[in-house]
């Protein structure tokens, strides 16, 4: 058997565009070190409407933002103003606290613009939880094209190739994209793997994918991805932590105590905050949409 499970989405419309969570859900918690998957358009947002995430906090976590179309300005508690675009991997890596902000830049705001994309929380191993925060931008990303075949190796060794991008674990994520009649393979590379149809239509080993579906591929196994009229794929996965962990709104612990210490800190306005981005923030949640644990509120 290919596939291990299949999770459907869970779907947030946001009006002008819908977001689609995957990760965490109650069947499954986390793939390799992916404790949190987002993925959101296509769309063409209206003149006078843009993606604005104010500033809030994570724990525990690095970040990743990944965009097929669209442009995000980035703002973070380090100083840190990035816009990302399409090909460039923004990986924040949160470690003991860092606050940032998303939004829509402000020359697109009179205009129509499209938002495609993908956000994802890689949960940072034993040892590492509280490391310091850190930001980087990365563009020179390999990719690996085979006929009607390519993927964009965007963390980790694929195929061959190794993304420069910083793993703080064994990590795995590409976006394949096939052509009408492409296929390629999805070798044993990680001990946990999946795949998120985002577009178009696809297979693996002869099973059809659903669209926006995560499909969480059984071990050990070698396969490929086909399709007949063309599809962009996200294939993410890695190696599993040695602990559990507990998610809360924006913050991932092995420990119950240290998210709970980090809501008080929210409360109390001890997080830093952004520069250039100083003036509105998201409050804590009393029941967060991403919540898989059961601590104290």
């Amino acid at each position: 058997m290919s596939l291990l499970q299949t999770i459907q989405p869970v779907t947030h419309d946001l009006g002008a565009f819908q977001v689609r969570r995957v990760l965490p859900s109650p069947r499954r918690v986390m793939v390799g070190p992916f404790v949190f998957v987002d993925q959101f358009g296509p769309a063409l947002l209206p003149p006078g409407v843009a993606m604005d995430v104010r500033p809030h906090p994570h724990i525990g976590i690095a970040t990743v933002t990944w965009l097929l179309e669209g442009a995000i300005d980035h703002r973070d508690s380090l100083g840190t103003f990035a816009t990302i675009r399409p090909g460039q991997v923004n990986l924040m890596t949160a470690g003991s606290g860092i606050v940032h902000s998303e939004r829509g830049l402000p020359s697109e705001r009179v205009r129509e613009k499209p938002i495609y994309g993908m956000q994802t929380w890689l949960a940072l191993p034993d040892g590492k939880e509280e490391i310091a925060p850190a930001f980087e931008a990365v563009t020179d990303l390999p990719l690996v094209e085979d006929g009607c075949a390519s993927a964009r190796v965007i963390l980790g060794n694929l195929w061959g190739r190794t993304a420069p991008t910083t793993q703080h674990s064994p990590t795995i994520y590409a976006e394949i994209t096939l052509a009408p009649g492409g296929t390629i393979p999805i070798d044993p590379e990680a001990d946990e793997r999946a795949l998120m149809l985002i577009g178009g239509e696809a297979s693996v080993d002869g099973l059809a994918l659903g669209l926006y579906e995560l499909a969480v591929l059984a071990p050990g196994k070698a396969m490929r991805l086909a399709s007949g009229t063309g599809a962009r794929v996200m294939l993410l996965g890695g190696a599993p932590l040695d602990s559990p962990r507990h998610v809360w709104w924006n913050f991932v612990s092995s420990s119950r105590e240290r998210i709970n210490q980090a809501k008080d800190d929210w409360r109390a306005g001890r997080f830093a905050t952004v520069p250039g981005d100083e003036d509105e923030f998201i409050p804590l949640p009393q029941v967060p949409l991403t919540n898989s644990d059961t601590g104290r509120e």
